[in-house]
């Protein structure tokens, strides 16, 4: 016989969910306590000892330049160093490398064994290698005790000739204990969500049977997003706040007794 339930398509591979499912949503604003960014120091020399030598100098030269900043030397992190070596082979006229044949407009000069060159082969080509310059290329990471002065820091670092890499990053001191008290807020907010829905079905919350969450960290992007698109962020936005967001969002699925 026919039947007249509804059935909803489930995707291959995934079990169909039963009861009801929620979305819980919560955010929570923090000031930022410190701040961070990455920078590069090259300098080069004729030889790799000297290359290294200039590169610390200069290392030196952006501490106690940012030591004004109150960068202390703790703050300042190797992430990497390497030398490079950069190799000049001789070219074509230049170290005893022979000239090829002219080719002139509209005709090609013969190329059998009369043509080739017979002279011995100096340079590159007997064994001889040319070096040229050594660099040394470090990648720092600057931590900054007041995130407030991190824009003096970065412009102290590039007239000391370093290279920004990236942006910065703000932080607060417990990281951990900002994202799982977000987290805590959106499960209680899908809980709470959950009950009233069952309530006003006539039905009582059962157990969770799934949660997914998802968490976004940023200085405001998430609330600026909502401002400009309320219709597809929903209801309930939030005013932009030049101070780190913390934006979590779970989805929980409850089973109705």
């Amino acid at each position: 016989m026919p039947s007249n339930e509804l059935s909803t398509p489930v995707e291959p591979g995934r079990m169909p969910l039963e009861g009801i499912t929620v979305i819980g949503e919560a955010i929570r604003r923090a000031a930022p306590e410190s701040a961070e960014f990455v920078i590069e120091i090259a300098t080069s020399a004729p030889s790799a000892a000297q290359a290294l030598r200039d590169q610390q100098a200069k290392t030196v030269q952006l501490a106690h330049a940012l030591a004004g900043l109150g960068v202390q030397q703790g703050d300042l992190e190797t992430l990497s160093m390497n030398v490079f070596n950069s190799y000049a082979p001789a070219v074509a006229g230049y170290g005893g490398f022979p000239q090829l044949p002219r080719i002139d407009h509209g005709a090609f000069p013969g190329f059998g064994a009369a043509s080739l060159p017979t002279a011995p082969l100096t340079g590159p080509l007997s064994g001889e290698l040319q070096f040229g310059s050594y660099q040394a290329r470090s990648v720092l990471r600057v931590n900054m005790r007041e995130p407030g002065r991190v824009g003096e820091a970065v412009d102290v670092a590039t007239r000391a000739g370093a290279i920004l890499v990236g942006g910065f990053s703000f932080k607060v001191a417990d990281e951990g204990q900002a994202r799982r008290a977000v987290l805590e807020a959106a499960g209680r907010d899908a809980r709470a969500k959950a009950e009233t829905l069952a309530a006003a079905t006539g039905k009582q919350l059962g157990d969770p049977v799934a949660i997914a969450e998802d968490l976004m960290v940023s200085n405001g992007t998430y609330a600026a997003l909502r401002t400009a698109f309320p219709f597809a962020f929903g209801i309930g936005t939030p005013r932009p706040a030049g101070e780190l967001e913390y934006y979590a969002r779970v989805s929980a699925n409850f089973r109705l007794q």
